[in-house]
């Protein structure tokens, strides 16, 4: 047989080979660092045997795929780490993920101290250098397999397999895992590996079955690999706006008031107010924008017409029983079926379009406990949500404006490099979930692909990710921790305004159902202003800043002229307070630093005689002294332009 290998060069061989014995014909090097193989394009286990031609590449760790192969090891190894000091535990599933592994047990909590004692364990598994042996065995037998292990959630998942499936095990010197592999020849491969935390999960997601422990853990080829990461995951926890935006005093949560559900403070509520007052303004004085203002909840009639009764129902706050209760009502979680009575509320014409409408909603979604995090998902949140409804040939060039306003939005914010552009296309093979056929989601899709490709913008697709009336153009962030979530929605829709009857008038005279875009130019403020903590690890542009400016009065004897320092501030709209507390300047200063504050202003005899300030920044330290006036003019144009200073000089902890 022939196989061809990535450089192009071809090794014949005379009778069969596993990957692991090609690898090791190529070089012994080779053989020492291969994880994986690829097989004809697919991956596959090192103790694969090829019998016929072939092109293969043998997996390193320098390869994604490589990393993923001891990342899955580790786990296994982690498993067999805890059984051995934790004997009841029951081991439940175990993947490798992006940026490191889990595994789920069926176990009392796992402390700190606990994981340390784990990590120990796995250093004296890894150092027996146990070979890691394949298996497999048919369904019933494995079944009978896993019974006589104990290990009851093994069996389900065998179960769960078609009769007559060969199963296959992984067999690491007694510790005998369900898996599909691939995995490493040892466990004297995993050489650097670290256990994260551990928190709760449900048994495959379900909150109605068993509680589990899930420990998340990393590996890497290489020690600095691995301290590089970790580094990385303490800048994460710093920046994690849930801590640090707790401990900035910009919003908080109360048991009894409910999870997803934050109170902003009066910082929060600023930071807040100042994108949704730009917002407004931009959507209504320079892209066209009407503004309206719909209620917070409706009959459930009108979720019937738009379709969300049918297909979202489930993510609603419903209020009463349909069985019992002459009407029922619902809590909004979208606006647009409100939005469309507004329209029909008058008669438009063909000239009239588009009509964009704006609208600062407030929403709610009765999302799963364990799905909520912070700001990032809540169960109330507020959105920058609009409807633009257009003529069909006014489609492209209304999806491109939306386009340009979402990206202006995300430069201002200096957010617009972190961002990744998806197209979500609905599921052909669940049509029952969408509203049209085959013809009109090919069509609405080539819409909204046209766009991202005249944009210029790299972008992937993914099926499944529609909304049920149109696909849409979704822009994607991660958080600190790798998590995406969509930031912004632009979405065609040809289909709905027939369920509420909506028309125009043409130039006919004739009654013509309309185009409607769902989109939000800055997507849910709460959401946004999460992105925006992780993002600026809490020293945000001077413009967004609650606390802009502080003054501080070197003695109590200049206090009166601090007085006059702020009014003048405030008075130019600039968001500045005093710190009138004895204690000395230079403490005061530090807690000014620590408050991420752009400006600190100190004032003293010479500045009160000459009309003048001490101006410090978070941005270049000492800025010297300035006239009063002066500093007004440079800040108040910092603050009109929404510059983003980059900071020269870091003085926090100094």
């Amino acid at each position: 047989m022939k196989i061809t290998l990535k450089d192009g060069s071809v090794k014949e061989y005379s009778e069969a080979k596993s990957v692991y014995e090609i690898a090791q014909d190529i070089s012994e090097g080779l053989a020492r660092v291969a994880c994986a193989g690829e097989l004809n394009g697919e991956v596959v286990d090192l103790r694969t045997t090829i019998s016929e031609d072939a092109e293969l590449n043998i997996i390193t760790a320098s390869d994604e795929e490589g990393l993923k192969v001891i990342r899955h090891t580790a786990a296994h190894i982690m498993a067999e780490a805890v059984q051995r000091l934790f004997p009841d535990a029951k081991v439940t599933i175990g993947p490798a993920i992006a940026d490191g592994f889990y595994y789920d047990f069926d176990s009392e909590p796992f402390s700190r101290e606990d994981l340390d004692k784990i990590e120990a364990e796995m250093k004296k598994i890894i150092k027996e250098g146990k070979e890691i042996k394949r298996f497999t065995l048919p369904r019933e037998e494995a079944i009978a397999f896993m019974k006589e292990k104990n290990e009851p959630y093994k069996v389900e998942l065998i179960e769960d397999l078609p009769e007559g499936s060969v199963i296959s095990f992984y067999d690491q010197g007694g510790f005998v895992d369900l898996c599909a592999g691939p995995h490493l020849m040892s466990t004297k491969g995993v050489k650097a590996y670290k256990l994260i935390s551990s928190s709760m999960a449900y048994w495959r997601g379900d909150s109605d079955r068993a509680r589990l422990q899930r420990i998340y853990g990393t590996a890497f080829n290489k020690k600095d690999e691995l301290k590089e990461h970790l580094e990385k995951l303490e800048d994460a926890k710093r920046r994690d706006h849930n801590k640090l935006g707790r401990e900035m005093g910009l919003f908080t949560t109360v048991d009894v008031i409910g999870q997803g559900l934050p109170l902003f403070t009066h910082k929060g509520t600023k930071m807040i107010m100042k994108l949704q007052r730009w917002i407004e303004d931009l959507e209504e004085k320079e892209w066209g924008y009407i503004r309206t203002r719909t209620p917070l909840m409706a009959k459930s009639d009108l979720y019937k017409i738009s379709g969300h009764w049918d297909h979202y129902k489930d993510g609603m706050f419903v209020l009463g029983d349909e069985e019992v209760d002459k009407e029922v009502f619902a809590l909004r979680p979208m606006t647009c079926p409100f939005q469309y009575f507004v329209y029909k509320n008058e008669q438009h014409s063909y000239r009239d379009l588009p009509v964009r409408m704006g609208e600062t909603s407030t929403l709610f979604r009765a999302e799963e406990t364990g799905e909520m995090h912070g700001l990032t998902r809540v169960r109330q949140f507020t959105i920058s949500e609009g409807h633009n409804v257009i003529r069909p040939d006014q489609a492209e060039e209304e999806l491109k404006n939306c386009f340009d306003l979402a990206y202006f939005v995300l430069s201002t914010l200096g957010l617009e490099k972190d961002v990744t552009f998806r197209l979500s296309k609905w599921d052909p093979a669940n049509k029952k979930k969408y509203l049209g056929d085959d013809e009109y989601w090919d069509t609405t899709q080539a819409a909204l692909r046209d766009v991202l490709e005249e944009k210029g913008v790299p972008y992937e697709e993914a099926e499944g990710e529609a909304a049920f009336y149109g696909p849409k153009i979704d822009i994607q962030a991660k958080n600190v921790y790798g998590k995406e979530d969509t930031m912004i929605t632009i979405q065609l829709d040809c289909a709905i305004a027939e369920n509420f009857d909506m028309y125009y008038i043409d130039q006919n005279g004739d009654k013509v159902r309309p185009y409607i875009i769902h989109r939000t130019s800055l997507g849910c403020y709460e959401r946004t202003l999460a992105w925006l903590i992780e993002k600026y690890a809490g020293k945000f542009p001077t413009w967004l800043c609650p606390e802009q400016v502080r003054v501080l009065p070197i003695s109590e004897k200049y206090e009166e002229y601090a007085e006059q320092v702020r009014k003048e501030l405030a008075k130019a709209g600039v968001d500045v307070t005093v710190d009138n507390r004895s204690e000395k300047i230079g403490f005061k200063i530090r807690e000014a630093r620590l408050a991420k504050l752009p400006y600190m202003l100190v004032v003293g005899q010479q500045e009160e005689a000459d009309g003048t300030v001490s101006v410090r920044s978070r941005f270049a330290g000492d800025e010297g002294i300035k006239s009063l006036a002066d500093f007004i003019s440079q800040i108040k144009n910092e603050i009109d332009t929404k510059e983003i200073r980059k900071e020269i000089v870091v003085e926090e902890n100094k």
